[in-house]
């Protein structure tokens, strides 16, 4: 009994009925806030005073019961403006009255408070109710106080009102439940949306260079390479192959530039000494406004620069001109996508060049309502969560609500939807800034929902698992409560988009390579994280790495096994059709070893037939899996993901760093190229697993408008070959296979880009 497994935990998606005013029968998208709880706040709005004394250090103090809110104190200002905005719950007011103080922090009264200096107080029942998109309460001037309620010379504008976390002040509102949280903590509590920068692709195609300058002029065989640096980055190409002063490399360094563009780029010729030394022959600096911008893949213009040394002199430097010259290309390419997420869960398809874009097709509507069961993370057992939903450019963080195992968030957000073969990704957090800035941000646990699993006008509320994998093993760190709706107004728009590229023409005309794609992602993340964390509250580092996957590439001996026994599930069908065809001839059944035989004789009798039997029974196959079609959202699964069985000394392997903190150098040298080769094997296997996975989409109505599109296909191709003679077919397929190279495009072809774009089961790994 002692070696018994502990009892497996439920990670099943389970469906919920949230009292949501969106799940009545709609055809689009409805009033904002219809995914979520309606919840009712009383919000005070403290704008400023008046007819104060001249010294006076005044601030405005609420207080409802147990609660109490107070404002920036202003210094010798009689007529202060704070225009701060305060939010309660009125499910935890248990008062009958607020009472709004004017104190003075300046002079401290008996019992060790501050000197009042007025009061106003109003009743519950006298706050007006208020429901955007009705225009903001204007503010009244009020009489103050004294505790004998007769009036002092001093007035306050305020306004107070009932209202929902629909209204515009709920954001930036201070919520009571934070009142433990103090200075600049309460800001990294606060609701926010950001935006990604506009990320391009720099090339910097290194040509040649002319007339370099050697320190050594005895040098017969020198050795020159190119340094390309932009901000903290540095790019080093190729040793010329031809060692002489007028090297030519013809080499691509790609770098990945956000605008605003800040910084320069820098090249340096170098020449490479024989003691492992480098000595720069001249640099040059190139301002990104310089740099022209291409859509398509013409290339750039060749451009000589004039390569310049930097000189000190009398502690000053200067920049030193001579004959020397280096020919680049350099320019800014739009009309790529800048892979900043793994291929197979990006957000956005869309190319850098804005005039590449396409209206949005659809709407994405996300209502992050609850979290039942959060698993402490700090050692007082206090978990403070908040969200984090990424798609596309637009991030939106939930505020956080502090010291609760069971939050509710009721936040509804929304994003333009330009194509639905993208994912979204939820991610729930434990605030670590509230007390301490040095501490992170730990991850709970995540969600990932695919669009073209969606059914259009549909709402889903689930409430998901949070998996966690930890060193110990697989964990479910509580659940998360949400409400999806993808609307599309034009479906005819939805499905033309299954017969295009996945991703812009660029990828596939100018292709980029493995490790390209690989370093440029590495770039993108590390862009996005400095960027987004010059927001307030900024989005650390250790949150955007975990929305954006930026670990996903290393090895994991667990995830290569689930991708190994993807694969080969693949080839059950093919197994049980050889184990049938083995009954069937030796005649086990001797009823259905006739019909076969009987079969077969028809097939050469009839050759023609064949092929249009076969698209009828796909479509027919097709047809009768509708009723057996998903009806939830593709989740994590843990046996698919080899959570359970996995071996520890597999678990330490994962949880080991990039460079490994293994002890000895030459095994971390040979473990870091095990995991290294190890990783570029596990892709491979994962995109293998995932075109099987997408041609068994293609009847299981995991994409509705995908599966319905096949069936359709199969139908009108059943009924051309019945009609149609097969060799016209077959002398039609014929030539458009052995067509010229003339009327060839450098694009897939419709077969190609309608598979692409079928939903897998890499959705669901963890």
């Amino acid at each position: 009994m002692a070696n018994q497994k502990p009892p497996k935990e439920d990670f099943s998606l389970k469906e919920t009925s949230p009292n949501i005013s969106g799940r009545r029968v709609s055809t689009g998208p409805m009033t904002a806030f219809d995914l979520v709880e309606h919840m009712q706040y009383l919000y005070v709005r403290v704008v400023k005073a008046r007819g104060l004394p001249a010294i006076a250090d005044p601030y405005v103090e609420l207080k409802l019961g147990n609660y109490r809110a107070i404002t920036r104190p202003m210094v010798k200002n009689p007529n202060p403006e704070w225009n701060q905005v305060f939010a309660f719950s009125k499910d935890r007011i248990q008062v009958v009255s607020v009472e709004i103080l004017v104190k003075d922090k300046a002079v401290v009264a008996e019992g060790g408070d501050h000197r009042t200096i007025g009061k106003f107080a109003f009743a519950l029942v006298e706050a007006p109710a208020r429901v955007p998109p009705d225009s903001p309460l204007a503010p009244q001037w009020y009489m103050l106080e004294d505790k004998n309620k007769a009036r002092i010379g001093g007035e306050l504008m305020l306004s107070f009102w009932i209202g929902t976390q629909a209204d515009e002040a709920f954001p930036e509102a201070w919520h009571a439940d934070v009142a433990a949280v103090s200075g600049d903590g309460v800001s990294s509590t606060r609701s926010k949306v950001y935006l990604s920068p506009r990320l391009w692709y720099m090339r910097v195609n290194v040509i040649q260079a002319q007339d370099l300058v050697l320190k050594d002029k005895n040098k017969k065989t020198p050795e020159f390479f190119v340094k390309a640096q932009f901000g903290n980055l540095i790019l080093r190409s190729g040793v010329s192959p031809n060692k002489t002063v007028n090297p030519t490399w013809n080499e691509d360094l790609m770098f990945v530039v956000a605008e605003p563009f800040d910084d320069p780029l820098v090249v340096s010729v170098e020449e490479k000494l024989n003691n492992n030394k480098e000595e720069s022959m001249g640099r040059i600096v190139v301002p990104l406004g310089d740099v022209a911008k291409r859509n398509d893949a013409a290339a750039a213009a060749p451009k000589w620069y004039n390569l310049g040394m930097v000189e000190v002199a009398a502690g000053v430097q200067k920049e030193v001109k001579f004959a020397s010259k280096v020919q680049m290309r350099v320019s800014l390419d739009g009309g790529y996508h800048v892979l900043d997420e793994p291929a197979h869960s990006t957000s956005d398809l869309r190319p850098t060049a804005k005039i590449l874009w396409k209206p949005p097709i659809g709407v994405l509507e996300l209502g992050i309502l609850n979290a039942t069961g959060l698993s402490p993370m700090k050692p007082k057992n206090q978990v403070d969560a908040y969200c984090v939903a990424k798609y596309g450019m637009k991030w939106v963080r939930t505020r956080t609500v502090v010291d609760s195992s069971s939050p509710k968030w009721n936040e509804q957000y929304t994003w333009e939807v330009y194509d639905p073969c993208t994912v979204i990704t939820i991610g729930v957090f434990d605030n670590g800034n509230l007390q301490d800035k040095a501490a992170m941000d730990l991850n709970i646990g995540k969600v990932k929902i695919r669009l073209s699993t969606l059914e259009t006008d549909r709402i889903y509320t689930h409430s998901y698992p949070l998996v966690a994998l930890q060193p110990s093993g697989v964990k479910k760190m509580g659940e998360i409560q949400l409400a999806v709706r993808f609307s599309c107004p034009n479906m005819l728009n939805l499905l033309q988009l299954y017969s295009q590229p996945l991703l812009p023409k660029m990828h596939y005309v100018l292709p980029l390579s493995i490790y390209q794609l690989a370093s440029l992602r590495h770039q993108a993340a590390l862009i996005l994280w400095l960027r987004l964390s010059r927001a307030e509250p900024p989005l650390r580092k250790e949150v955007v790495d975990c929305m954006l996957d930026a670990t996903a590439h290393l090895w994991s001996f667990r995830r290569g096994k689930a991708n190994f026994d993807r694969i080969i599930k693949l080839f059950d069908g093919l197994v049980a059709l050889f184990k049938w065809f083995d009954q069937i001839r030796k005649w086990t059944n001797p009823l259905a070893s006739a019909l076969v035989y009987i079969t077969f004789v028809f097939v050469l009798c009839q050759p023609g037939l064949t092929i249009a039997a076969a698209f009828l029974c796909l479509s027919f196959r097709g047809a009768l899996n509708y009723r057996k079609r998903p009806r939830q959202i593709a989740h994590i699964d843990t046996e698919l993901s080899h959570a359970y069985d996995v071996h520890p000394e597999d678990l330490d392997e994962e949880f080991d760093s990039f460079p490994s903190k293994k002890t000895g150098d030459v095994l971390k040298r040979r473990y870091d190229r095990l995991r290294g080769i190890a990783g570029r094997i596990q892709a491979v296997l994962g995109d293998i697993a995932t075109q099987g996975e997408r041609m068994q989409s293609l009847l299981s109505w995991r994409d509705p408008r995908a599966t319905a599109l096949f069936v359709i296909f199969c139908l009108i191709v059943g009924i051309v070959f019945c009609v149609v003679p097969a060799w016209w077919l077959a002398l039609f397929a014929g030539t458009y296979v052995m067509r010229p190279p003339y009327w060839r495009i450098n694009i897939p072809t419709f077969p190609q880009n309608f598979l692409r774009r079928m939903p897998a089961k890499s959705d669901s790994i963890l």
